[in-house]
């Protein structure tokens, strides 16, 4: 009989055993190894019951288990230790403690960090006495750990990550998402391998969450108007990460009609205007709940505003309407909120972002919705596709994004380049690697993805570990992850409908001692699940080789609309139940943390071949390294930056040649064949006379020891804190109102103004001059560049000289900014002279231009306007620009 209402009975514990709430509320315990053991302790059988979920555990427990414990001493002992190590965690000064102590011994570090160098360029290291009070962090997904089910895949992950660093080294981070009643969808197979979807419902109250509530008890609630004047409400659930608060908005409340209360039902759900309101609930929403936490509890109101992907971007237009209440008009609202916004785009395709209708938008966020006092026409401008190529009746989330954000960045160092060029139209006249896009490569969460026996022996360093203890590790995590997939596998068989009788062949899939590689991610078709299929009877045969075989363990979702993804699913299930090699290769339904933290570790070689240059990061290879394992890739991501011959192997690609997708596949994976025949596998079955293989045994000393201390997601944060939020801090107190009316009104006059402004005549002249002209290293080239400033000052531009080695096409490839000076007032034309000296410091093809760039001590970079003059084709040709 199925119960008309369900709710939660929390259990009572005595109070010798009250910690236990606080240490079970904070999640600390899930990279916490100490406080796992701890509750696995109190009953180890509803502890893996539980999912290894210690809200879940305390709700089963039998009272008289309790009642035991209450007088357990040894038990009662260990519960002080791990309580008292929890508040030393949260109270305790940590990096970022100690960073802003010595930036206020050190001087107080007002300024802006203005540059007039290219948008990827970084200046120095900011001063620490400009670290913000508080980061307000918005994403979509936040994949904190499996009890927590509110993540899809790596943008969620990535987020959590970010998270638990940020708690780590101190940083004063509020973490802000929506709470998702189905969360992501749970993955089963049919009989005929066909992905099947299910949403179980998830209950706050049996979460690791707490409600938001006023000092009289009451929920807060967080209100949004709606077309046609109904409003949506809100309440904000709250976990603690450690230190960090992740305020969680839930639209399933009693107040709402039906379709407001399923706004949040589901993570990537339902239709175009589904999605919309989600994402005005999370970006405006969002803001209202920060602002309401740090009313209830005294945290400081944030400085910088940090939104991790497109979706939470309306962040800004809260903003914007808060300044505009207190008085401010839209452009000097807009440049102030800018100033203390950091946008993060995660994706390296334009199919992969956020669009909507010019009219969807318009309906939702006009005169008569949520955002009083701000022009529909002002909302559309900042998410309209306006640029060559874009399309002018979409509103792009990235866009806006863009256009709200003083800073910006990509993923990894070639995603940071692929994004440049990718939003380009945004700032025309920019060569891409001028445009402001920098990049923080991802990193992951070593406690939370680091197996506990790989944490244990790393105490005593790796470099000075015994071949044979490394060995004997890496067989230990290789033998775990065979019982999980065994596990794992025949409950799956039997979802599909196989009988007990037909499932004794799993007790023979997977080998611990046969080399093992893992796939698992989301199923997009840039990741190509199936290339390793492109030639079944050549994979076979690697599966089943007599002397050196290999296997492969592969999981991952498609998108519940992706047909095309879940066929690939299908293709590769179906070879995959083929009783010739369904114990050498297995595909693992139902891909998330829990799996991950077991698959990781247990995989020797951890294989990505996705279609370059699609993969902006790409961190489960990261986690993998953490535990030893060495990495198959294409040079994609963050792999095309760290990669070594140490750490693993680069798979050949065809990107950049004028071949069809097929013929590309094809020859990709004829390459990762190859390097599994004549160099992976011969490497991990090579045996000395020790029995042990020792080249392969180096690869993960080195791994573990060079490669796994770049990975880390602290080495991210502090990365985030030095060069964008202590950055965008400062520019946040130097744009108080008058000095962000002050830029606002600025920008006006340049805008107007630059239509007259250009570069009339640029003639120059080696010193010393040498015979017949010719340029020699040491000498230099003296520039007169004469400008039409069309009404401006010298104070309102910068002309540089830009030069450098020079490409076959006469393209600077890597150019240097020198900035040349003003020496007379303006001619009877009115250009004024500027002038300066280029020094010859390379040999070899070297070449120059001038450009003229706007100037203000409170932009973050130069091309921030998207304003530039340069010499004309016919100009740069007369006065011999280019010289060899």
């Amino acid at each position: 009989m199925k119960a008309i209402r369900r709710f939660s009975v929390r259990p009572v514990l005595p109070e010798p055993l009250r910690p236990l709430h606080r240490l079970a509320r904070n999640l600390r315990w899930s990279w916490h190894p100490e406080t796992r053991e701890l509750f696995e302790s109190v009953d180890p059988e509803g502890w893996q019951a539980s999912g290894g979920d210690p809200v879940r555990l305390l709700g089963s427990v039998p009272v008289s288990r309790l009642a035991d414990l209450a007088e357990d001493r040894p038990f009662l002992r260990r519960l002080t230790a791990a309580a008292d190590d929890l508040h030393d965690y949260l109270t305790g000064p940590r990096w970022y403690q100690g960073w802003a102590g010595a930036g206020d011994r050190a001087g107080s570090g007002t300024g802006t960090g203005t540059g007039t160098g290219t948008g990827t360029g970084t200046g120095s290291a900011p001063e620490p006495a400009g670290l913000p009070a508080a980061i307000a962090y918005f994403s979509p997904e936040f994949g904190i750990t499996a009890a927590l089910p509110q993540y899809s895949g790596g943008l969620g992950i990535l987020a959590g990550d970010h998270l638990k660093a940020a708690s780590d080294l101190g940083v004063p981070l509020i973490g802000v998402g929506l709470l998702y009643r189905h969360g992501y969808f749970r993955q089963s197979l049919s009989r005929e391998g066909w992905q099947q979807e299910q949403y179980p419902l998830l209950d706050p109250n049996e979460l690791p969450l707490t409600l938001l509530c006023e000092p009289d008890g009451r929920p807060v609630g967080i209100p949004l108007a709606l077309p046609g004047g109904g409003p949506l409400h809100a309440r904000v659930w709250q976990a603690q990460v450690g230190r960090v608060p992740l305020l969680l908005l839930d639209s399933d409340v009693e107040e709402n009609g039906h379709g407001e209360r399923d706004v949040t039902d589901r993570l990537y759900g339902g239709g175009s205007e589904h999605r919309l309101l989600q994402e005005m609930l999370l970006g405006i929403g969002g803001v209202r709940a920060v602002r309401a936490y740090c009313r209830l509890t005294g945290h400081p109101a944030p400085e910088v505003f940090h939104t991790n992907e497109g979706h939470a971007g309306f962040q800004g237009l809260e903003r914007i309407r808060e300044l505009i209440v207190d008085g401010a008009d839209f452009a000097t609202a807009h440049e102030a909120v800018r100033a203390g916004t950091v946008f993060t785009t995660h994706t390296p395709v334009p199919a992969g972002i956020d669009r909507f209708d010019r009219e969807l938008v318009a309906r939702h966020l006009g005169e008569d919705g949520e955002l009083p006092g701000i022009e529909v026409e002002q909302v559309l401008a900042l998410g309209m596709e306006t640029y060559a190529g874009g399309e002018p009746n979409l509103f792009n989330m990235a866009v806006m994004g863009l256009r709200l954000a003083q800073r910006a960045n990509g993923v990894s160092t070639l995603h940071g380049s692929v994004s440049r060029e990718m939003f380009a139209g945004l700032w025309p006249g920019f060569d891409p690697e001028d445009v402001p896009i920098t990049s923080v490569t991802n990193g992951v969460h070593a406690s939370t993805w680091t197996a506990p026996e790989v944490t244990r022996l790393g105490a005593r360093r790796f470099g000075h570990l015994p071949d044979g203890e490394l060995w004997e590790l890496r067989r230990a995590l290789r033998k775990q992850l065979v019982a999980e997939v065994r596990r794992r596998l025949y409950a799956s068989w039997r979802q599909r409908g196989a009988g007990t009788a037909e499932l004794g062949w799993i007790d023979g899939v997977l080998d611990p001692d046969v080399l093992t590689i893992g796939f698992a991610r989301r199923v997009p078709s840039y990741k190509r699940l199936t290339l390793m299929l492109r030639d079944p009877d050549r994979l076979m045969e690697l599966l089943l080789h007599p002397e050196r075989p290999v296997q492969i363990v592969v999981a991952g979702k498609a998108h519940p609309a992706d047909d095309g993804g879940k066929r690939l699913i299908q293709e590769l299930v179906r070879f995959a139940d083929d009783p010739r090699v369904r114990h050498r290769l297995v595909f693992l339904p139902d891909y998330g943390m829990a799996m991950a933290q077991k698959l990781y570790p247990g995989c020797d070689v951890w294989l990505n071949n996705p279609l370059r240059p699609l993969e902006a990061c790409g961190t489960s290879g990261m986690k993998a390294a953490l535990n030893g394992g060495l990495n198959l890739s294409v040079l994609d991501g963050w792999w095309d930056e760290w990669y070594e011959p140490d750490f693993g192997w680069a798979i050949p690609t065809a990107d950049g040649t004028a071949i069809d997708e097929t013929r590309r596949d094809d020859l990709e994976a004829a390459a990762l064949y190859e390097l599994l025949e004549t160099r992976v596998a011969p490497r991990f079955y090579d045996r000395g006379v020790d029995g042990l293989p020792g080249r392969w045994i180096d690869m993960v000393r080195r791994t573990l020891n060079t490669l796994a201390p770049k990975v880390l997601a602290g080495r991210m944060v502090r990365e985030y804190v030095e060069r964008l939020y202590a950055p965008a801090a400062r520019s946040h107190r130097a744009l108080d109102h008058a000095a962000a009316r002050e830029l606002a009104l600025w920008k006006e006059r340049v805008r107007d103004a630059w239509p007259g402004v250009a570069v009339d005549h640029v003639e120059a002249h080696l010193t010393p001059p040498a015979p017949g002209g010719a340029a020699e290293l040491g000498s230099a080239l003296s520039l007169r560049v004469r400008v039409r400033l069309g009404g401006l000052e010298p104070a309102d531009v910068e002309v540089q000289a830009v030069a450098g080695r020079v490409d076959d096409a006469d393209r600077i490839t890597d150019g240097t900014h020198v900035p040349l000076k003003p020496t007379a007032g303006p001619d009877e034309e009115g250009r004024r002279l500027y002038e300066g000296p280029l020094a010859l410091d390379r040999t070899g093809p070297f070449g120059y231009t001038v450009r003229v760039l706007p100037a203000h001590r409170l932009l973050a970079d130069a091309a921030e306007l998207g304003l530039i003059a340069h010499p004309s084709e016919t100009m740069a040709e007369e006065a011999g620009v280019l010289m060899r």
